[in-house]
């Protein structure tokens, strides 16, 4: 009867390309076709494919192909899209409307220009069931042209829209407001078994709202579940039923939350559970054919003969049962059982022969069920031999040449099969089974071999771990030589797939060992492994309890059941011990003011793993405050539980009073008085502000002033009678809507000073160079005001005020250098006094010229001779032109790379001769010396150590060498 081997795939092909379409059909030699359809037509070659087997017995079909082109085309315009104008703050999305396709497509934007891409964050998603681009709170970065990109997945092909401007509205910018959920998915999702399945959940609000998922049964997600482009997208690879249910995708920020949910369900393609097999029945009798699939949705049958659909009639079906009653010839031939859903179709075939009366067949045997049987010392082994003939054969066995007969362990069956009972090494042999009728004989032989039993050598042993860890798991065996040998663990009953799981499962040792490695266990792998081992006569199998001890699980429910000015009682409800009991508990506190959570105090100071409640202390009073628990136990300390409700403590009067308090300056008749604002989360309550109290140094009442502005922290009190600099006494206090708080500690703050009353005298200057001037000038003899130091004012010109410098200098100090001047330039110069009042009179102005700018001209034509350890250097002179400085001499840089210095020689003259270590590199530079400064140096000259006689010049230089 035919069987095929191979059947057809479904296939995506662009259009044009080649495509082979393979099936293999066994005829009476095994023979290879093929389908190959060239220069592909997708209008022609779209469609369904099956392929037929057949030889003399019948016929059966192959499982269907669909052959698709992938296409994709252009945006139908190419126009600017119309512009979409948003407040700054305010959330958008932006339409892609990708163009006909056929084939999966993925979707990217471009931001004005390529290759900016946008890149995905929690403020900016790119949905790849849509294309659409959502920006949750846009910002002024965001302005500019946005292209949608959209690539097929099979042909490669990518096509661009037409660029969308995002313009800024200019009436203002949007204030907060809760989460709106824009992308999420379906209420129902139907999911294939083994598929990937992606959940797209976002939402725009201002704040930028933060994406989480939760199972709504509470079941925790399993590690192979991954959360994608900040939560936006949940994708939950290796679909199984366990991970079917509802789903909630909650985006929440400070001005509240949203949720969506929806329920994913488990389908899978049809997979047998019963089929039927060849059948050889004589004229007149009934046949019952009945085949079960498993299935979900739950499958549908339909029947085949020869590849065509089974007429009704005489046939009667009923979902996957056939019957047919009084069989006649006609009705031979290969039948397939067809189970379907819209997860996918399979076949189950068998032969139905319908032997006659009259023209009767000689004995057709089946062979036995393998060519050669190992069967276990002491067991049963049973030998098939089933003759179809009609009449019916009579069977016979033999044990080598001795005819068998019928023992206390051996079993002669009426259908011809042979039991042997608790077979020992002397049974093996080679069996034949002989069958004879009127018509014929035929014989069928097999061998059996005895194998000693299997034993178990090295088992695993029940074991705790902690989470993270790797751990091996032994199980090895001696087994008889003669018989092959496979191992295979199962992991709380289901099968472990060393493919899919190899991050966390491997299988080591040799042909006697399927030791298993667990690397970097999780909390997930705690439970029984059973290592089974199979061989060709028998199963064995041996198991270990894994206890997988890790952090524990985060609390839950934890609410604020209490709350005064300074304290919150908190109660919550544990979460898993993960396999070590929970010895304790951390209570973390958050508010406005916090960077993110931090550990409080609590009562009692120690809160031990019985307690489910305590009271945190030393909070701030008119704060609100969310609250978190942490358990810990000896593996370590697990993940935080939710935070409760935001609460806000009581108000009290402030205990915390102005730092920092100080002040002085001002103007005339002015007390000046500063300090540190007390922060907000230390303000305890509403109506804040700030009490100031002076007093002047010496006497009892004080002044008081109140200050209701919370971000002021200055105060100025004003008053003719105030002595200039006269010291007063001042404090700083606090006060809410109940009541007033502490002052700060007395600070001694002196009144505003006036301005120095009189200039300084003998003021001189000089000209240093073409880009300094020296002042000089006679300190003030003992004046009523106060001097803090002398301040410079400089000028280009009288009639120009606007060139105005100055410089200060603080302390008794009568000499300051300008310096940054212009060459050649007159400046006039002014001195005078000043203190924390500003400056007092100037001085008469002078005036002085800055000197000529020194020539802008290195030296040339520099010439060397070395003798010995001596270097001489000579040079052309430099002439200055008419506006610049006369050239006074020149000065020579000479840098010893060892000790990092520079040695600085003056010289009148054009040569110079210099002493060199022999064991050192050298850098020299010459340059001009005038009034106006220093000049242009020289093209560095490096000299590398005398003991290598390498000197290394600028190309423009000439040597000359003294032999």
């Amino acid at each position: 009867n035919p069987t095929l081997i191979t059947h057809l795939l479904s296939s995506q092909h662009d259009v044009g390309g080649p495509i082979k379409l393979i099936s293999v059909k066994t005829l009476q030699a095994h023979v290879s076709k093929g389908l190959i359809i060239s220069n592909l037509d997708k209008d022609q070659d779209t469609g369904v494919y099956q392929c037929t087997a057949f030889n003399t017995w019948g016929s059966i079909l192959s499982r269907r192909a669909s052959l698709q082109f992938a296409y994709l085309d252009n945006f139908k315009t190419q126009t600017v899209r119309s512009a979409v104008n948003v407040r700054e703050g305010q959330g958008v999305v932006l339409l892609c409307g990708p163009p006909a396709h056929s084939g999966e497509l993925a979707f990217a934007w471009i931001f004005n220009e390529y290759p900016y891409f946008v890149q995905q964050d929690s403020r900016r998603f790119i949905s790849q069931e849509t294309g659409s681009l959502y920006i949750a709170k846009v910002e002024p970065s965001d302005v500019g042209n946005y292209t949608c990109v959209v690539n097929n997945t099979v042909t490669r092909e990518k096509v661009l829209s037409s660029p969308t401007p995002l313009v800024l509205r200019s009436d203002g910018v949007m204030g907060e407001y809760e989460p709106k959920i824009e992308v999420h998915f379906p209420d129902s999702v139907p999911a294939a078994k083994e598929s990937v399945v992606k959940l797209e959940c976002f939402a725009l609000g201002n704040p930028v709202p933060e994406i989480s998922w939760r199972r709504t049964s509470g079941v925790p997600f399993p590690s192979k579940v991954k959360m994608k482009n900040a939560n936006a997208v949940l994708e939950i690879p290796n679909f199984q039923q366990e991970d079917a249910g509802a789903y909630e995708c909650m985006a929440e920020n400070r001005r509240g939350k949203n949720a969506v949910r929806g329920r994913i369900s488990f389908h899978a393609k049809p997979h047998w559970l019963q089929t039927m097999t060849d059948t050889a029945l004589s004229i007149e009798e009934n046949l019952f054919w009945e085949c079960k699939a498993n299935g979900k949705p739950k499958p549908s049958y339909s029947w085949l003969k020869n590849g065509e659909p089974v007429a009704e009639g005489r046939v009667q079906i009923e979902n996957g049962a056939l019957s047919i009653a009084a069989l006649n010839l006609s009705d031979s031939g290969m039948y397939q059982c067809v189970a379907e859903n819209k997860h996918g179709i399979i076949y189950s075939s068998a032969q139905l022969m319908v032997l006659g009366k009259i023209a009767s067949l000689p004995p057709l045997l089946s062979c036995l069920s393998v060519s050669l049987v190992k069967a276990r010392s002491g067991s049963e082994v049973t030998l098939e031999c089933k003759p179809q003939a009609s009449p019916p054969a009579i069977s016979l066995w033999k044990k080598g040449n001795e005819i068998l007969q019928r023992t206390e362990r051996i079993t002669l069956l009426p259908n011809g099969t042979l039991k042997i009972a608790n077979v020992t090494r002397r049974d093996a042999a080679s069996y034949t089974c002989i069958a004879k009728n009127q018509f014929g004989t035929a014989s069928t032989t097999g061998k059996l071999i005895i194998t000693e039993p299997t034993r178990i050598t090295m088992r695993p042993t029940n074991m705790e771990i902690i989470v993270g860890e790797s751990i091996v798991l032994p199980c090895q065996i001696a087994c008889d030589p003669a018989l092959d040998v496979s191992f295979s663990w199962a992991f709380n009953g289901q099968l472990i797939d060393f493919q899919r799981d190899s991050d966390h499962f491997e299988r080591v040792g040799g042909s006697i060992s399927g030791d298993l490695m667990i690397r970097n266990i999780q909390l997930n792998h705690g439970g029984k492994y059973v290592c089974v081992i199979d061989t060709d006569v028998e199963s064995l199998s041996t198991s270990a309890i894994l206890v997988v001890k890790g952090p524990p699980g985060p609390p839950d429910k934890v609410s604020v059941e209490e709350i005064t000015d300074s304290t919150a009682q908190l109660s919550w409800t544990p979460g898993r011990d993960n396999g070590s009991p929970i010895t304790g508990y951390i209570i973390q506190a958050r508010t406005p003011f916090t960077v993110g959570w931090q550990a409080v105090d609590t009562v009692p100071e120690v809160v031990n793993g019985n307690m489910l409640t305590a009271t945190v202390v030393g909070l701030n009073a008119w704060v609100e405050y969310e609250f978190r628990v942490v358990a810990r136990n000896i593996v370590g300390l697990g993940e935080p539980s939710p935070a409760s409700a935001k609460t806000r403590t009581e108000d009290a009067i402030p205990d915390t009073a102005p730092t920092d308090v100080g002040g002085g300056g001002g103007t005339k008749s002015e007390l000046v008085i500063t300090w540190e604002p007390v922060p907000e989360e230390l303000q305890n309550g509403e109506g804040f502000g700030y009490i100031i109290a002076f007093r002047p140094v010496g006497t009892v009442t004080w002044t008081r002033a109140v200050i209701s502005n919370i971000g002021v922290a200055r105060y100025v009190f004003r008053n003719d009678t105030i002595p200039p600099f006269s010291p007063f006494d001042v404090k700083v206090g606090a006060y809410n809507n109940r009541g007033e708080g502490p002052f700060s500690s007395i600070a001694t703050v002196y009144s505003a000073e006036e301005v120095p009353s009189v200039a300084p005298k003998r003021v001189r200057a000089r000209s240093v160079s073409a880009a300094q001037i020296e002042v000089i000038w006679e300190a003030l003899p003992a004046i009523p005001e106060r001097v803090l130091g002398y301040e410079v004012v400089y000028w280009e010109d009288d009639t120009k005020p606007d060139t105005v410098g100055k410089v200060r200098i603080s302390g008794n100090y009568t000499l300051v250098n300008i310096t940054g001047l212009k060459a050649n330039t007159v400046y006039y110069l002014s001195v005078a006094a000043f203190n924390t009042a500003g400056p007092g009179p100037q001085s008469a102005p002078i005036n002085t010229t800055t000197k000529k700018p020194p020539p802008d001209r290195a030296p040339l034509n520099i010439q060397w001779t070395m003798i010995g350890s001596t270097l001489t250097l000579h040079w052309d002179p430099v002439v200055a032109m008419e506006t610049e400085s006369k050239v006074t001499g020149y000065l020579v840089l000479l840098k010893r790379h060892r000790y990092n210095d520079i040695n600085s020689i003056l010289t009148n003259k054009t040569t110079v001769a210099l002493s060199l270590s022999a064991n050192d590199n050298y850098l020299i530079q010459i340059k001009a010396m005038s009034e106006g400064g220093e000049g242009v140096g020289s093209e560095p000259i490096h000299i590398h150590k005398l003991s290598e006689f390498t000197v290394l010049f600028p190309s423009s230089y000439r040597f000359l060498f003294d032999h």
